[in-house]
C-alpha cells in the first residue's frame, strides 16, 4: 500500500464532526479505525487512516524492529499541528503522552510483557506479536514506538546491543557520518556487524544482535568501552564525558541508552514534527549520501517496496559480547550509575539536560 499525499478527501463532514469508523483486515485480523479522516500531518494533508497505511506498506520492517520486545508508545491522539508538546512528569499537560502500561480496551489477542522499572514499579506492557497490534497502536495515535532491547521471554538480559551517536546541538549529519563509520571499522576488527538507521533527527542508531547472556549493566560497559575506543580514533569528534555542559566535542556516544528501562526509537517509527521524516535503515554504502530529510511518511513506502528493508539480516546472526567486556575490563570500566530517579519518562536522560527517546 502507499501513502496518498495531497489533502484528505472531503467526505462531507462538517469541521469537529467525527467520521464513520472503517476497518482494516491485517493479517487474520480486523482492526477498526475511528475517525479515519482526523488530519494528523496537516501540513503535509495526512489524516490517521494515512498513517495506519504507511505502517502497513512498511510492515515487515516495523513488526521486525518492533516483534515480542515491550514497547513504550508515544501517542499523539491529535495529531501534529503547531505549538503541539508531549506531556512529561514534571508538566503533565501537554497533547501527546508517553504509555508504558497496556492501553485500556485491548484486544485479547494483543499480548504483553511483564516488567520492573529501577523505581520498583512494574507495568504490563505492550509487546507486538503481528502486524495487526502495530495498526491498532496507530489508532490510538502511536506515531513512535521505544522498544526495549530485550524479548518478553527474557526481559533481564538485552539480545540487542545499541549504539546512539547523539549530536550535540547545532551539529549536522555530515558530522555524525564519519563516526558511524569509524564504529562499524572497530566493529569489523571485533567480528561484529552493525547496522545503522537514522534517528528522525540529526543523529544515527547502530544495532547489533547479541546472545541474550548479560546483563544492562554488562552491556552500557560494553558501549562504553567502544565510545572510548572510537573517541581515541577521532579526539576531533567524539565524547563520552556524561554531562552536557562538560562535553567539547560535537558527538557524544550515548552508552547510557543501554540501561534499564532506557528505550529508542524503532525503525520506521514516525518522528512527530510538520515534514513527518521517519527513522530509517539505511545501508552502510548509502550513509554518505544519505540525509535525514530523505526518509518520509511519504518517500519510505516505495522505497521499502523498490529495496525491502535493510535492517533484514540483523536478526540472522547474535554475536558474544565478550570482545567488547574484554576490552571493558582493560580498560576497568565499571557500570556507571542508573539515576534512575531523575529522569525525564522514557527517556536515557536527565531531566532538563536531554531530549525525548531517539
Amino acid at each position: 500500500m502507499r501513502v496518498r499525499p495531497g489533502a484528505p478527501p472531503d467526505h462531507g463532514y462538517g469541521v469537529g464532526v467525527a467520521t464513520p469508523a472503517e476497518q482494516l483486515r491485517v493479517g487474520r485480523r480486523l482492526v477498526r479505525v475511528s475517525n479515519p479522516d482526523k488530519p494528523y500531518f496537516s501540513e503535509l494533508g495526512l489524516t490517521k487512516l494515512d498513517v495506519i497505511r504507511y505502517f502497513l506498506a512498511v510492515g515487515d520492517g516495523i513488526l521486525r524492529a518492533l516483534r515480542d520486545r515491550p514497547t513504550m508508545l508515544e501517542r499523539w491522539p491529535r495529531g501534529v499541528f503547531a505549538g503541539a508538546k508531549i506531556a512529561t512528569r514534571a508538566d503533565n499537560r501537554g497533547d501527546a503522552f508517553y504509555q508504558k502500561r497496556l492501553p485500556a480496551g485491548a484486544p485479547d489477542w494483543v499480548r504483553t510483557a511483564h516488567l520492573t522499572f529501577p523505581s520498583g514499579r512494574s507495568a504490563d506492557e505492550l509487546a507486538p506479536s503481528e502486524l495487526a497490534v502495530v495498526a491498532w497502536a496507530v489508532n490510538l495515535g502511536t506515531l513512535r514506538f521505544h522498544p526495549w532491547p530485550v524479548s518478553r521471554h527474557d526481559v533481564e538480559r538485552p539480545d540487542q546491543l545499541r549504539i546512539d551517536l547523539d549530536p550535540l546541538p547545532g551539529v549536522g549529519f555530515d558530522q555524525v557520518v564519519p563516526v558511524a563509520h569509524e564504529v562499524r571499522a572497530f566493529l569489523d576488527e571485533l567480528g561484529l556487524v552493525g547496522y545503522p538507521k537514522t534517528t528522525g533527527g540529526r543523529g544515527l542508531h547502530v544495532y547489533l544482535t547479541i546472545e541474550p547472556r548479560w546483563s544492562f549493566g554488562d552491556c552500557r560497559r560494553a558501549v562504553l568501552a567502544l565510545g572510548r575506543e572510537i573517541q581515541r580514533r577521532r579526539p576531533d569528534l567524539v565524547t563520552t564525558t556524561w554531562w552536557r555542559e562538560q562535553r567539547d566535542r560535537p558527538v557524544f556516544v550515548d552508552y547510557n541508552q543501554m540501561a534499564r528501562d532506557h528505550t529508542m526509537t524503532s525503525a520506521y517509527s514516525i518522528r512527530p514534527t510538520p515534514a513527518a521524516l521517519v527513522s530509517a535503515p539505511v545501508a552502510w554504502t548509502e550513509l554518505d549520501d544519505a540525509r535525514p530529510e530523505d526518509f518520509d511518511i511519504t518517500t519510505m513506502p516505495a522505497r521499502f517496496t523498490e529495496h525491502g528493508d535493510p535492517h533484514a539480516g540483523l536478526d540472522e546472526r547474535a554475536y558474544s559480547l565478550e570482545p567488547l567486556l574484554e576490552l571493558a575490563d582493560r580498560e576497568k570500566l565499571t557500570a556507571p550509575p542508573e539515576r534512575s530517579g531523575s529522569r525525564a519518562p522514557g527517556t536515557g536522560k536527565r531531566r532538563g539536560r536531554g531530549r525525548a527517546p531517539g
